[in-house]
């Protein structure tokens, strides 16, 4: 027992003079010689962390190079990427003489050596991607390590702004076991550098955009036994718009500006409320089809889905507008006059303000005879075609004269034009009435359009400058 700790001692102190692993020193510069001694001195130590001290960090520098984005997915919050890793270390003490061993870079399988568990924090799933078999040794003991990545990682996404909307994803690599004592994470290439460098090998020309990459190289996660090591990438997105600018925007504007032109119509035509019925139906048949193009996401609702629900309610409140004034010039015969105070506001002030003036009042005077005078006067005129027609040449005695056919068929006339006059005096009065609520509807019709304009105006600027205030905004 005392043997086996000496043997150990010496194994350690051995370890610590000449280092982790020591130089090579090849027998001829064949690739057999070369990896006889990587055998011999190197592959057995796979185990251990190739480092001459315990508590000695490993600085692991890592690059990266985003060569496509695959997708995003709103309703599960995801980022699928495609991405190239770069891993490098040194182990410590590793050396050898390239023209004595022939090469100063050598491919080793991957499972020969100590491989540092670095992995993504953001990863949603079982990393699929493909295996590399092999890493390059250098001379000077430098190990580089690339590989491909296909990363489906988890990102909080903001689609206020769609499809306008700029995306700002997180990528954080680290130790998943070493804290930072063991294992330090190094950034490798500049944000500069990574952006330039993914755009000019980007296969992918979809939805989404590469914008830029920012690294957060001081990240540490800190827990209450120790704290781990990473580097964080920003990876910055932007959509293309111009899918959803065609098939939904430049539609729903149409269809907003064939309803505001539909006011042209005239207000007491039922064709105007029925057109703008159909055009209500027609749009939401649109937003039906194109529901499919929509994000779907509990946190947010997207400023689009604003702006077709103002859309849809400003076509339902042009209709109901269209079946109010619709119904004041049909009913207008029924009611009574209109209020002064009515007359005043609307005929007078808001004809003014929707440039209908008011018609100027004709200077004419009508005089109606009240229904006592025109009794009194036909009771006149019967009783002297009475006298007249009762009376004959020589007679004295009226009573005794019976009344002829010919005079009670002209009381009856008589009666039925004093009829007639009556309701045609009333017609005429009523007509006056009617006009004026008929002009009433009229300048209502002019004042709510105006209205209808002037909010269809305001409410797409305003939802245009934000659109645009997000678009420069990450």
């Amino acid at each position: 027992m005392t043997e086996m700790n000496s043997v150990e001692l010496i194994f350690i102190c051995f370890m610590l003079l000449h280092g982790f692993a020591a130089a090579l020193n090849c027998t001829s510069p064949t690739p057999e010689s070369l990896f006889g001694e990587l055998e011999k001195d190197l592959f057995p130590k796979k185990l251990l962390r190739p480092v001459n001290s315990f508590s000695s960090p490993l600085n692991i520098t890592i690059s990266i190079t985003v060569v496509g984005i695959i997708g995003v997915e709103e309703k599960s919050q995801t980022l699928t990427t495609l991405i190239w890793q770069v891993l490098e270390w040194n182990i410590e003490g590793l050396s050898w003489d390239d023209k004595e061993c022939g090469t100063s870079r050598v491919s080793v399988p991957r499972e020969k050596l100590w491989i540092p568990d670095i992995h993504i924090t953001e990863f949603m799933t079982d990393d699929k991607s493909h295996k590399t078999s092999y890493v390059y040794i250098n001379n000077t003991g430098h190990v580089f390590d690339d590989k491909p990545i296909a990363v489906i990682s988890s990102c909080i996404l903001n689609i206020y702004s769609f499809p306008f909307d700029i995306q700002n994803c997180s990528l954080t690599f680290g130790s998943y076991l070493h804290f930072n004592t063991d294992i330090r994470m190094v950034q490798g290439s500049s944000s500069e550098q990574i952006l330039e460098e993914s755009l000019q090998v980007s296969n992918t020309n979809g939805e989404w955009a590469l914008i830029g990459v920012h690294v957060d190289p001081d990240a540490q996660l800190v827990l209450h036994e120790g704290s781990y090591s990473e580097i964080k990438y920003y990876i910055i997105l932007r959509r293309r718009p111009i899918l959803y600018v065609v098939n939904l925007l430049i539609p729903s504007c149409f269809l907003i500006t064939v309803d505001l032109f539909s006011f042209l119509l005239p207000p007491h035509s039922v064709d105007r409320s029925s057109f703008k019925m159909t055009l209500i139906l027609g749009y939401t048949v649109f937003l039906l089809i194109m529901n499919d193009l929509l994000p779907t996401t509990g946190e947010t609702t997207p400023l689009i889905n604003v702006f077709f629900s103002l859309s849809l309610a400003l076509m339902v409140a042009s209709l109901l507008e269209t079946v109010l004034i619709t119904y004041v010039h049909f009913s207008s015969s029924q009611y009574s006059a209109v209020p002064h105070w009515l007359s005043v506001i609307v005929l007078r002030f808001l004809a003014v303000v929707v440039c209908l003036p008011p018609k100027k009042k004709s200077n004419r005077v009508t005089v109606v005879l009240s229904p006592a005078k025109e009794k009194e006067k036909d009771f006149s005129f019967n009783n002297i075609s009475a006298i007249h027609l009762q009376r004959a040449p020589g007679e004295t005695s009226p009573e005794k004269q019976p009344v002829e056919p010919a005079l009670e068929e002209l009381r009856k006339l008589s009666r039925d034009l004093l009829a007639v006059r009556f309701q045609v005096d009333k017609h005429f009065q009523g007509s006056t009435s009617s006009q004026e609520w008929k002009m009433i509807g009229i300048v209502i019709d002019r004042l709510l359009f105006g209205l209808y304009l002037v909010f269809i105006i305001v409410s797409f600027i305003t939802i245009i400058c934000i659109w645009s205030r997000s678009s420069y905004t990450v």
